[in-house]
């Protein structure tokens, strides 16, 4: 079987089936208007929503083939020499998803979403990682291709476009993000379609394609922080949003792709008002009880330091919560003593114990705790 190759011209399509496409429009664009009026809900979304930043950084990174879990990533950085050696490179990628959102959110309170920032959120993804070595930061001087590792190109599933030809098309992609459209959220499936179709680093494509998802939405005012999560759908349904976004090059079907895209939308952004609520649900009952049972000022901050880092090294603990140590460790006991946190872990030695809050694992993550 030949490989499909990108498409020649078409971008942006002039022929969506938008009679199609807004039904689909619709409930996507109500579910995370939904969405950000509970962003709107909390206090502190940064801190609260934290841990499904990292639930996406390794939802995102497991569709490009890394095992570890949400679980492994923050017991990690808890207690950073407990990972096992065949995890260790897969939680890097997860840590450099998450400093690459942070990098490219930092800079666009200042810019407007570019190549400028993509590449540069590309340099942070790939730094000290598998694929440090492939030009982290600048586009593709070379051919390259997807399908079977060690197959030569007229083996590949899927050839992007000549490199010669990569700048000007990045150029018009990045025209695209800020030329009108008649919907937003249709725009962004076409613009992450593109991007993948384009290929245009030699490693990461599809971790920064999806990255730019709640960037796009942040920057166009669909919400208020740039928390959103989609890889989940795409995760679930791997074979589906491969197919779709191959299926755009293959036979032109770019309205079958953005009806899926709007799906996974719809659908991500009613699974985060759940999680989101649940969040600030659970956060307002312990406010109160963490205030009640440890009798200290430092409660709430305290709990805001947990809802952080809801598995998290008892040192680190003392250390962050800017109180004296003995008030830090008996916040620790009390919590401990009343079921709210669990020891994963006991302190052994100078290693720190680690602990974690379960409550706050059941909202996030389906697969808990290692």
């Amino acid at each position: 079987m030949r490989p499909v190759r990108y498409h020649v011209g078409g971008f942006p399509p002039e022929d969506l089936d938008w009679a199609e496409l807004i039904p689909f429009i619709g409930p996507a664009t109500a579910s995370v208007a939904r969405y950000d009026g509970t962003l709107a809900a909390i206090p502190n979304p940064r801190i609260l929503l934290a841990p499904l930043t990292t639930r996406e950084a390794v939802l995102s990174s497991r569709i490009e083939g890394t095992q570890t879990t949400m679980g492994e990533v923050l017991e990690f950085e808890a207690v950073r020499e407990s990972a096992s050696p065949s995890r260790l490179d897969d939680i890097h990628e997860v840590l450099n998803y998450r400093a690459a959102m942070r990098r490219a959110e930092e800079m666009l309170r200042d810019l407007p979403l570019s190549q400028r920032v993509v590449r540069e959120a590309h340099r942070v993804l790939l730094s000290g990682v598998r694929g440090e070595g492939k030009d982290p930061g600048e586009y593709r001087r070379t051919a390259n291709w997807i399908g079977p590792p060690g197959r030569a190109i007229d083996e590949a599933r899927f050839v992007p476009i000549d490199a010669g030809r990569l700048p000007n098309a990045m150029s018009a992609w990045e025209a695209y993000i800020h030329a009108d459209a008649p919907d937003r959220l249709v725009q962004l499936a076409i613009l992450h379609a593109e991007f993948e179709a384009l290929h245009p680093f030699l490693d990461g494509n599809g971790r920064l394609g999806r990255l730019l998802v709640p960037l796009f939405l942040w920057k166009h005012g669909h919400i208020r922080e740039p928390t959103f999560y989609i890889s989940a759908y795409f995760e679930a349904r791997r074979d589906a949003y491969y197919e779709g976004l191959l299926t755009v090059s293959r036979d032109g079907d770019w309205t079958g792709w953005c009806r899926f895209f709007l799906q996974a939308v719809q659908a991500q952004a009613e699974d985060s008002l759940a999680k989101a609520q649940g969040i600030l649900d659970l956060y307002e009952d312990m406010k109160k009880r963490v205030a009640d049972l440890t009798r200290s000022r430092y409660a709430i901050h305290a709990l805001d330091w947990i809802f952080e880092r809801p598995i998290f090294g008892g040192a680190d603990f003392v250390a962050g919560i800017d109180s004296a140590q003995r008030t830090a460790r008996r916040i620790l006991d009390v919590l401990c003593e009343n079921g709210i946190l669990r020891v994963v872990a006991p302190g052994s030695g100078r290693r720190t114990a680690v602990l974690a809050f379960p409550d706050l694992l059941d909202i996030v993550d389906e697969e808990k705790m290692p």
